[in-house]
C-alpha cells in the first residue's frame, strides 16, 4: 500500500483545547456540474477547455454519504458541520496553531479558536448579571458573490436559528441568549433576541449568564451566518447559484449522491492563505469501496475502513488514531413500551460486555465507556484537573470483570418488570444506519440481549438520510446513536436531553432534568455548575437509564502523504484549508 500521512490533528479548546453528532429543503433538485467539468485527485493534471495543462491542487476526500442538510442552522452531524465549515465563517473560527502534536510523526498540527468574521471583541458584564459581548467585524468580509458581510446577516441568522419555524435542532445552542428561550417557546417574537446591529461593523449579543466556551459557540456551524435573500428559497442548498457562502470556499457543483465540488472564494478575506485550489467531497458508505478508492489514489482521505481491515491499517502505521470527544451509545425511546419502563432499559444497559466489543469488533483503542458523558471533558477545574468522568465515576463496572455481576442484575431488574428470562418480552427492533460497524455492533448486542435477558431483537439498518429522520420522528424501539462534543464542556452532552429538545431521540422528558439544567446555565460558578451537571447525569443515567452508552470514541483515518499540513480538532472537524503538497 501507498505509505500515508495524516490530515492533521489535536486538541481546541479554552486553553488550546477544545470545542457534534446528525431539514432544510424539499425535492430532488437537479444536479449541477461546474464549468469545465471534472475534478482529479491531488497532484493529478487537469486539462481546461482550450487544451492547457494546469497544475491543480485538488483535495478529494470522503467523510460520509450524502449529507441531510448543508443548511449551518439545519445540519446536527458531523459531516455537515465538516463541509459548512470550508464554505461559512462564524465570527469566530478554528485555525491552526502551526504547533506539532506530541506523537503525529510532524504531521499533526493544534487547532485553536481565534478570529473569524470579528477582528475584536470586548466583553462586559453587567449589573444584572448578563453578559454583553461587542464583535468587531474585518474590513472587507464579503459573500462568495462580493456582496459585502453585514453585522445584520449576523443578526438575521442567529434570530433565524431560534425561530420555532425554522425547525432548527440546534436552536438551543444558543439558548443562552436574551430572550432566546421565550423565543423559541412561541412567547416572543425573534427581533426581541437579545442581538442587535448598531452598525454594519459592529454585532452586540447579551448573554444571560457569563459561559467559558462562550467564544466558541461563536465558531459552531449554527451560529454562521447566512444570506436572508438566499435562503427564503428552500431549496437553496442544492445549487451553486443560491449557496452564497461566506467562508474560504464556495461551492461549485453539488451532485446528488456523487460529490460536492467547491473552490477557493476569490472575496475570502484569507484567500492568498488558502492551500487546495479545490476541495472534492464523494459521497458514499460503502466501505471497501472507499478503501479501494484510496489504495487507488482517487481519494486522498477517508475515515472509515471495512471491520476486518482495521488492525491489519493499525498495524501497518497507515492507519492514524487520534482524540475524538464524543460517545457510542444506544438510545431508547423512552415513550413506547416496553422501554417506558426504566427497569427495561437499565437491564438492557448491563446486559452487555463492552470489552468484547472494543477489543473484538472495533478494535481501534476505544474505551468502555462507564457513563455518558465521555473521558477528556472538562471539570471545574478545566485542564488542570480531573475531567468530568474520573470525577463523575462510573455507573456500572464496563469491563469484562464485572460483566457477570451485571448480567446477574439485569436479569433480576427484567424479572421485575414482568419478564423472567424474557417471557412475554415482546419482539422489538434495533436499528442503525448502513455501515459496516455499526452491523458488527448491532449483531453482537443482538446476540448478547438474546443469551442474557432471553429477548428476541431483530435488526433494521436504513441509509444515513432516512435513519436520522427515522430515529429523530421516535419511530424505533433501540436505535444506535453517537454524540461528539460541540465545545468542551459537559453542557454539550447534556441539554440535548431537555424536554423537547431538536436532538433529544429518546424522546426523553423530565422537569426534575430540566431543573438541574436550567440552573446550571444560570450559574457562572465553575464548581456549582459542574456539581448541578453531575446531579443531571445522575437522573438521566443513574435514575432513568436514557441511554446505553457503549464506548468512548477515538477517530481515525488515513491520509495521502502528499498532502500535509491541515489541522482537526477532537470535536471531529477536520480542516484541510490550509494543506499543502509535499
Amino acid at each position: 500500500m501507498k505509505k500515508r500521512k495524516l490530515v492533521s490533528l489535536l486538541l481546541s479548546g479554552a486553553l488550546v483545547f477544545g470545542l457534534l453528532a446528525g431539514c432544510g429543503g424539499g425535492g430532488n433538485p437537479a444536479e449541477t456540474t461546474p464549468a469545465g467539468g471534472e475534478t482529479t485527485p491531488a497532484g493529478t493534471e487537469t486539462t481546461p477547455a482550450g487544451g492547457e495543462t494546469s497544475d491543480e491542487f485538488v483535495i478529494t476526500a470522503c467523510i460520509a454519504s450524502e449529507p441531510q442538510t448543508i443548511d449551518p442552522a439545519l445540519n446536527s452531524a458531523v459531516d455537515g458541520a465538516i463541509m459548512t465549515s470550508h464554505m461559512f465563517e462564524g465570527l469566530m473560527r478554528w485555525e491552526s496553531t502551526g504547533e506539532e502534536y506530541p506523537g503525529s510523526e510532524g504531521t499533526a498540527e493544534v487547532a485553536q479558536i481565534g478570529y473569524g468574521q470579528a477582528e475584536s471583541y470586548d466583553k462586559v458584564t453587567n449589573e444584572d448579571g448578563t453578559v454583553t459581548y461587542t464583535f468587531h467585524l474585518r474590513d472587507g468580509i464579503k459573500w462568495s458573490d462580493g456582496q459585502d458581510v453585514t453585522a445584520g446577516d449576523f443578526v438575521f441568522s442567529w434570530q433565524r436559528l431560534v425561530t420555532p419555524e425554522t425547525a432548527a435542532d440546534y436552536s438551543y445552542m444558543i439558548d443562552c441568549v436574551v430572550n432566546a428561550n421565550e423565543i423559541m417557546n412561541g412567547e416572543k417574537d425573534s427581533s426581541e433576541l437579545g442581538v442587535s446591529a448598531p452598525d454594519d461593523k459592529t454585532f452586540v449579543v447579551t448573554i444571560t449568564s457569563d459561559l467559558p466556551y462562550f467564544t466558541e459557540l461563536c465558531a459552531f456551524p449554527a451560529t454562521f451566518p447566512v444570506r436572508q435573500d438566499m435562503v427564503s428559497n428552500p431549496e437553496w442548498t442544492y445549487s451553486p447559484d443560491t449557496y452564497i457562502s461566506n467562508g474560504a470556499y464556495k461551492m461549485t457543483a453539488r451532485e446528488t449522491n456523487s460529490q460536492i465540488v467547491m473552490e477557493k472564494n476569490e472575496y475570502y478575506y484569507n484567500v492568498d492563505q488558502l492551500g487546495p485550489d479545490k476541495i472534492v467531497f464523494k459521497l458514499m458508505d460503502d466501505q471497501n469501496a472507499m478503501l479501494n478508492g484510496f489504495n487507488s489514489g482517487e481519494l486522498d482521505y477517508i475515515n472509515a475502513v471495512p471491520v476486518d481491515e482495521a488492525a491489519n491499517l493499525i498495524a501497518s502505521g497507515d492507519m492514524k488514531i487520534v482524540d475524538y470527544i464524543g460517545t457510542y451509545y444506544v438510545c431508547y425511546q423512552t415513550e413506547k413500551a416496553p422501554f417506558d419502563d426504566w427497569r427495561v432499559r437499565k437491564a438492557f444497559t448491563l446486559a452487555i460486555d463492552r470489552t468484547y466489543i472494543v477489543n473484538e469488533i472495533t478494535q481501534k483503542g476505544e474505551v468502555e465507556a462507564g457513563g455518558y458523558v465521555p473521558a477528556g471533558v472538562y471539570d471545574a477545574e478545566g485542564v488542570s484537573g480531573d475531567d468530568f468522568r474520573t470525577v463523575g465515576g462510573n455507573y456500572y463496572e464496563p469491563t469484562d470483570a464485572s460483566y457477570e455481576a451485571n448480567v446477574a442484575e439485569a436479569q433480576a431488574l427484567l424479572a421485575e418488570a414482568g419478564f423472567p428470562n424474557g417471557e412475554g418480552f415482546p419482539v422489538v427492533e434495533y436499528l442503525y444506519n448502513t455501515d459496516d460497524n455499526h452491523k458488527a455492533v448491532a449483531e453482537a448486542l443482538q446476540n448478547m440481549w438474546q443469551e442474557n435477558l432471553g429477548v428476541t431483537v431483530t435488526l433494521n439498518n436504513q441509509e444515513w438520510n432516512t435513519f436520522l429522520a427515522t430515529r429523530k420522528e421516535g419511530d424505533y424501539s433501540i436505535a444506535r446513536n453517537g454524540w461528539i462534543a460541540d465545545y468542551n464542556d459537559p453542557m454539550s452532552f447534556l441539554d440535548m436531553f431537555l424536554t423537547g429538545g431538536g436532538n433529544n431521540d429518546a424522546q426523553y422528558a423530565s422537569e426534575e432534568f430540566d431543573a438541574k439544567i436550567a440552573e446550571a446555565k444560570a450559574t457562572s460558578d465553575p464548581a456549582q455548575r459542574m456539581q448541578l451537571m453531575h446531579e443531571a447525569e445522575d437522573i438521566l443515567l443513574g435514575q432513568d437509564w436514557v441511554v446505553c452508552p457503549l464506548y468512548f470514541y477515538t477517530q481515525f483515518y488515513l491520509i495521502d502523504d502528499g498532502i500535509q499540513g491541515g489541522y482537526y480538532t477532537p470535536l471531529g472537524y477536520y480542516f484541510f484549508d490550509r494543506c499543502t503538497q509535499g
